[in-house]
């Protein structure tokens, strides 16, 4: 049996949550958890596999050997740099070869990368900044829309810890430093040396990854090598992803989503990932044409923009698809000819797949089952520990190897969010039945107060606090409005102050921007009310208004058909 102070690092990062010792020892027993670290997983995957293809796509590929070379490269520059083991860095560049260098270089320096979003702003990034004291700013460089790099520059009078500017792509530009010639100017021998004195623990915080954020601004999650290592072969070993396989998933890379179930499980496996950071038609057709991907993330417009070349494939190809999707697999598998797995997963830990073996109402209507035979589910009557009755619905409790113990810095607050004995309330209602011997979860909702626009969580207290800053906003409520294209979208009731004429749409938004909020937070519809509808104890009652969204969307819809588009149909026919 491992000795009690063999699971805890050498270091215990302040605010870090680390998980409980015996249940630890208890994992490393049953030979779910070892000694490996996340770092030292993805080098051996690297030069296992140093022949074949890692990276693919418009601009450029990568090889096994020349993505391990890079990062190595990288990650000593990083160092050499003035940045630290366990230092922090804030990542905010959209998909690109550049992204999964650094990601990848951070792991090796062992430098903790903070998976921000490349759309937060101000407001975002100043609180998770300072709350993690960043060193690092980490931008792409190449925004049409947006500067990035003064953006940086500006956040650093905002987060004093902010040492660095690591620029992605482009012309190098004021204080920040070019990853390129960062990679270019370290010797390879020497940067292999720099990296041999890193110490890579296997209980260490490995990545800081953000939830959704049931409450306020996203929380920080840490996760930690060897568990978060598990997750992703735990998700390649319940998939049956291999080396022949490729990718095709344009979700940000520094989703959980993304990362613990699909590039991450996929590189460890040598397969293949695409990457294009041009998401438009030409670039992902050529992708579908090119490589020809056996593993599809795809949201509704994404969908259609490869259509016309997922229609070219003949039944040999479209059998070896495979779709992954919350919800609605029936129609995706209608769509495209091709197997589609419901998944179900948070950050926080569990996550769940349907298989192809699966009953056919258990692939069509469940999210399957947990891809680790250690992870422990229990089905509660919401806020209490009372377990409810088989097919019953409740609030979901989860506990496992790689379930977070607590958020980071939150101690106080994590006594709400986790039981006694360390189960985690996620906030969703499901229940469960047992279907041939083995138990398969449904879900059916959340309680938590959040619109999932296209996969983006967005927190609707925080949402609110800032319309609410408003000079002519007296309260307001956001809800989730139904959407075709991204399943929900964001819509504000306001309330406005006495004699105050309301803010347009446009008014509000401007607000919101130059509050410093991500654009895709701000809301796409905008609703003026006189009161919000109450609940029979007189609070305010989110259920009414989405009745009432529903309600007004259905009187504003055409009676035109909603048939599908020529272009939806024609995949499954071949044409």
């Amino acid at each position: 049996m491992q000795q009690i102070d063999s699971v805890r690092p050498s270091v215990l990062l302040e605010g870090v949550r680390y998980p409980d010792e015996a249940r630890l020892r208890r994992y490393m027993e049953q030979g779910v958890l070892n000694r490996e670290t996340l770092a030292g997983g993805f080098q051996d995957a690297f030069r296992t596999h140093a022949g074949r293809l890692a990276l693919a796509g418009p601009e450029g590929e990568y090889s096994y050997a020349q993505l391990d070379e890079a990062t190595d490269r990288l990650g000593a520059a990083l160092l050499a740099l003035g940045m630290r083991p366990l230092d922090r860095a804030i990542f905010q560049c959209g998909n690109c070869n550049e992204l999964l260098l650094t990601f990848f270089a951070c792991l090796k320096a062992g430098i903790i990368p903070l998976c921000s979003l490349q759309a937060f702003r101000k407001l975002e990034i100043g609180y998770l900044g300072n709350l993690c004291e960043a060193r690092l700013h980490f931008v792409q460089g190449d925004d049409a829309k947006f500067d990035d790099v003064a953006f940086a520059e500006s956040m650093q009078q905002e987060v004093g810890s902010l040492a660095f500017i690591l620029q992605a792509r482009g012309q190098r530009r004021g204080r920040a430093v070019l990853l390129q010639d960062l990679i270019r100017d370290m010797p390879l021998e020497a940067a292999r040396e720099r990296l041999a004195a890193v110490r890579h623990e296997p209980f260490q915080v490995a990545v800081f990854q953000l939830s959704g954020g049931s409450t306020g601004v996203p929380k920080i999650i840490p996760r930690f090598h060897n568990e978060y290592l598990y997750n992703m072969r735990a998700v390649a070993a319940f998939n049956g992803y291999t080396q022949e396989d490729v990718l095709f998933f344009p979700t940000p890379y520094l989703h959980n989503l993304n990362m613990g179930c699909f590039f991450g499980p996929f590189l460890l496996s040598g397969a293949t990932v695409t990457v294009s950071p041009d998401i438009g038609e030409e670039n992902l057709q050529g992708l579908v044409r090119d490589y020809a991907p056996t593993w599809f993330g795809v949201a509704g417009p994404i969908l259609m923009r490869i259509a016309p070349e997922l229609a070219k494939g003949d039944a040999q190809a479209r059998a070896r698809r495979n779709f992954i999707a919350p919800k609605n697999a029936t129609n995706l598998t209608r769509l495209t000819g091709s197997p589609t797995r419901h998944i179900f997963g948070m950050t926080e830990g569990v996550i769940m797949f349907t298989r192809p073996d699966d009953a056919p109402e258990i692939r069509d209507a469940s999210v399957g089952r947990p891809v680790c035979a250690q992870d422990e589910v229990r089905i509660v009557h919401p806020g209490t520990e009372d377990e409810v009755a088989d097919g019953e619905v409740g609030e979901a409790l989860f506990r496992g190897p790689y379930t977070i113990r607590g958020y980071y810095k939150s101690e106080q607050e994590d006594v709400h969010r986790f039981t006694a004995d360390g189960f985690y309330r996620s906030g969703d209602l499901m229940s469960s039945r047992v279907v041939d011997g083995r138990r398969y979860y449904f879900f059916c909702g959340r309680i938590k107060d959040v619109v999932d626009r296209g996969g983006e969580k967005i927190n609707a207290e925080e949402l609110e606090n800032v319309i609410q800053e408003h000079p002519a906003v007296l309260a307001c409520a956001v809800v989730g409005m139904p959407d075709k294209v991204y399943g929900e979208r964001v819509c504000a009731f306001i309330i406005p102050k006495p004699a105050a004429p309301a803010p347009t749409l446009p008014v509000l938004t401007q607000f919101l921007q130059e509050a410093g909020l991500a654009k895709f937070k701000w809301p796409e519809r905008l609703e003026v009310v006189t009161e919000f509808p109450l609940t029979a104890s007189g609070k305010l009652s989110k259920v009414l208004l989405r009745q009432r969204i529903v309600q007004v969307l259905e009187a504003e819809a055409p009676t035109a058909s909603t048939a599908p588009t020529a272009t939806a149909s024609a995949i499954t026919e071949g044409k």
